[in-house]
Formats: structure tokens, sequence, C-alpha cells
């Protein structure tokens, strides 16, 4: 499996996160909230594209966005493997939403990214 997180992975279109934020259906692991849009693909791939958000109302400082969004990224490449685990064909969209007042360590983080990722597996 690919450990990379190319641009191809990355959710972009406006109209695809409006769509994720209006019909997906999401969760809350501390200190992440999750919202999933999944719905079945033409083809016989999985394909997977995320968003990271780290809002201000929680991190005044820029500094300690940038390093919590980095954490979440770098937790999500990490994990994602076990996302392509279903043999169900569908494209999923994810957001990843930090939701927490202090800057949490890397492992709390990356073991939220995977209770996530392994609910979404199912």
């Amino acid at each position: 499996m690919d450990k990379r997180l190319p641009k191809l992975e990355k959710l972009r279109s406006f109209g695809a996160i409006r769509r994720l934020f209006t019909e997906g259906r999401g969760g809350f692991v501390y200190p992440l909230r999750y919202v999933v849009y999944a719905e079945h693909s033409d083809n016989d791939e999985m394909s997977v594209e995320v968003l990271f958000s780290t809002p201000k109302k929680f991190l005044k400082r820029a500094n300690k966005r940038n390093k919590v969004r980095r954490r979440m990224r770098e937790a999500y490449r990490l994990n994602k493997h076990l996302l392509y685990t279903s043999e169900d064909p569908r494209m999923l969209h994810v957001a990843l939403i930090y939701s927490s007042k202090e800057v949490i360590d890397f492992n709390t983080i990356e073991n939220a990214t995977k209770r996530i990722l392994e609910n979404l597996a199912k």
C-alpha cells in the first residue's frame, strides 16, 4: 500500500465539500469529529478523498492549527490502508475536524483516526 497522500486524495471540489456537509453522516471520536459521504463507484476501485480542518474557534494561533493539521494528515497517511480492506467499490468523501481547545499529542490523534477509519471500513 502506498503511504503517500497525493493531491488526488485531497478533497478540493467546492461542490463535493458542500454535498459532504449537507448529505453526509458524521460522528465524534475525541478529539476528532468526522463527516462522511459515501456512494457506489462505477469503476471497480475504491476512491477516497479526505479534508482536514482545524477551526480558528478552538485554536486561535495559526502555528498551533498548522501543527494539529500536520498531525492529523500524518495519522491519516499512516493508517489509510484500513479503508481499502473493504471489497465493496465505493467513493468516500471524509472530513476530519479537530474539536479540542488544546493541542493533543500525536498518539491520541492517531488512535482516534484509526478508530474512525475502522468504523468507515465496516
